[in-house]
């Protein structure tokens, strides 16, 4: 019954009849499991109080993004790859990828499909450029470029509390995957779409508005990393970093009335959050009733280079099996005794593996909602063949670099 309701609250969250949230399908699924004694009160309890951090961050973090975008933050993204690329859209291909792997990794994967996607379009077509490759370079970077900070993406939130370690150590022992997987992309890209990028579109480029980067904008993010950093060897939870951030951003729109209390709290998404935490509750009942026992006997232990790679391996096809955020809710707790590595191994595979298939992570199917909205569609056997080329070598990588930086920091 478990598995049953799991399915169908992804299901859900796939197809989203009408619009609806998330929430719509996984409380009611969360409601029954506690009704039918499929879980313990005292195991959702528990489970609701390991995510209650790592949401409160999530709810910060994605107010932080929309007050960035509410500054200009995100037109002033599409000026400057405008000025980078000067009319080439291989150029423009390259100043797309380090935009959005800088926003992903410092904004959350949501910030670069919802907020980046719409002004990569916009500027590809004013530029004369054929908007496919730009624009699928926005879903692959915004779940492969989501490796660097823990701030990057609600797995990375999991991780980080579940490897144990500080802001710093995460950020060291990732750097390196995480550049093998934006290099491994965009090597890809510039094979896959050669044909795109030789050509343009129709008609004549249009001029680019000229945004300049909100000052004080770029200054508060860059003290929010630098409390993320601070905070995390000190106890304290990185969240009220995420938090300062946000209120400073927050108080300065609502004294300036380019804000409102209401649209403050719509930019926390609460039916989102509501949504982890009762499938968070809905997958403990999963793996309560089995799932750990039979995902236990695929999972290698040690720290050698090939239990790594295994793990990622596991975790990238768990992710697109059932979406990435319930594979990293089963499979942290049975990768935690193999210590940070082995967290790590997974988070690297549910992180690149769900560029394969769309149902692999809610990001890109969030992505493909926008496409729609934009009166384009991505093809199924392209995304797919796209995501073969890419995401192996990634993987490999990806935990070569993992490896490489475990056995010179530790870990």
């Amino acid at each position: 019954m478990s598995v049953v309701l799991l399915v169908a609250v992804l299901a859900f969250a796939v197809i989203r009849p009408r619009g609806l949230p998330e929430a719509v399908a996984a409380v009611p699924a969360a409601a029954v499991v506690l009704a039918t004694g499929a879980i313990p009160w005292s195991h959702a309890v528990a489970e609701v109080e390991r995510l209650a951090p790592v949401v409160a961050f999530l709810a910060a973090v994605l107010v932080l993004a929309r007050l960035c975008a509410d500054e200009g933050l995100f037109e002033a993204a599409g000026s400057l790859m405008a000025r980078l690329c000067s009319g080439s859209p291989k150029r423009l291909l390259g100043a797309v990828f380090g935009v959005a792997a800088a926003i992903t990794a410092v904004l959350s994967l949501d910030a670069t499909v919802v907020l980046l996607t719409p002004v990569v379009f916009a500027t590809a077509s004013r530029l004369g450029a054929r908007p496919k490759p730009h624009v699928y370079a926005c879903t692959h970077l915004a779940n492969s470029a989501s490796l660097l900070l823990p701030v990057s993406n609600l797995t990375n939130l999991l991780a980080f509390t579940a490897a144990g370690i500080s802001f710093t150590a995460f950020a060291g022992l990732m750097a390196l995957p995480w550049l093998a997987a934006v290099a491994v992309e965009y090597v890809v890209f510039r094979f896959f779409f050669a044909s795109d990028l030789a050509a343009g579109a129709d008609g004549p480029p249009m001029p680019v508005p000229d945004r300049k980067a909100p000052t004080f904008v770029l200054v508060v993010l860059g003290l929010t990393l630098v409390g993320f950093a601070v905070t995390s060897p000190l106890g304290i939870d990185p969240a009220w970093a995420a938090f300062g951030g946000a209120l400073v951003l927050g108080v300065r729109a609502l004294v300036r009335r380019t804000t409102t209390p209401t649209a403050l709290v719509g930019a926390t998404s609460v039916p989102f959050l509501v949504f982890v935490l009762a499938l968070g509750i809905v997958v403990r009942a999963v793996v309560d009733n089995g799932l750990s026992s039979a995902v236990s006997h695929l999972i290698p232990t040690g720290g050698t280079l090939l239990a790594l790679l295994g793990l990622a391996a596991v975790a990238a096809v768990l992710a697109n099996l059932i979406n990435n955020l319930p594979a990293v809710l089963v499979l942290l707790p049975l990768a935690a005794s193999g210590g940070t590595g082995a967290v790590l191994a997974v988070l690297i595979g549910v992180n690149i593996g769900p560029n394969l298939t769309y149902v692999g992570s809610l990001a890109t199917l969030l992505w493909r909602r926008i496409l729609h909205q934009h009166d384009t569609t991505a093809d199924l056997a392209e995304f797919t063949k796209l995501g073969l080329l890419t995401v192996p070598v990634s993987l490999v990588l990806s935990v070569l670099g993992l490896w490489a930086g475990l056995t010179v920091i530790g870990g």
